[in-house]
């Protein structure tokens, strides 16, 4: 399975592209960021993020994409703008046909630190020895795409565990 997470911005969004191997070990495949200018208007900002995430699915042909749910920022116009990047981003999934995943932040944290309020270095930390890096993903945008796609990785194998777990309680 090939997953496409994404931490989405207007500025920069951040991506991290996931395959599960054969035995469960997660590889990453490619990360890194999405930047518009920051002189451009919105609408055109929100087509280069669109422009870009449609060039990685067809790049990559992920089974699904994984996208971090819209937060409730203190500034109502920055939540506002976020949701117009998010859009972009489902409309892009959506017309390639792939299976989409929302998480909030606090739950990706928690799935790849265990801690919900995980800060951005921790989160880069858990990736790299999660995916048995060198280094960390930079820049930490990328690194929360990457960390979006995990989650997804590892809430797929929780139906499977729980199954497994069923099985085992029942020969008892």
């Amino acid at each position: 399975m090939i997953v496409l997470g994404i931490d989405p911005g207007t500025a920069v969004t951040g991506y991290g592209v996931v395959k599960k191997e054969h035995l469960g070990q997660a590889l990453l495949i490619e990360c890194g960021v999405i930047r518009t200018k920051p002189r451009d208007t919105l609408a055109h900002r929100l087509r280069e993020i669109h422009a870009g995430v449609t060039e990685l699915i067809d790049r990559h042909r992920p089974d699904a994409l994984a996208i971090e749910d819209i937060f409730y920022a203190r500034n109502v116009r920055t939540t506002i703008v976020l949701g117009h990047a998010r859009g972009v981003i489902l409309l892009a999934a959506i017309q390639a046909e792939i299976e989409i995943s929302e998480y909030p932040p606090a739950e990706i944290k928690k799935a790849i630190v265990g801690n919900g309020n995980a800060t951005k270095q921790q989160v880069q930390f858990m990736v790299s020895r999660l995916l048995r890096l060198k280094t960390a993903p930079q820049p930490s945008d990328a690194a929360d795409g990457v960390a979006a796609a995990l989650t997804r990785l590892m809430s797929a194998q929780l139906p499977r565990i729980a199954d497994e777990l069923a099985l085992l309680a029942a020969r008892r």
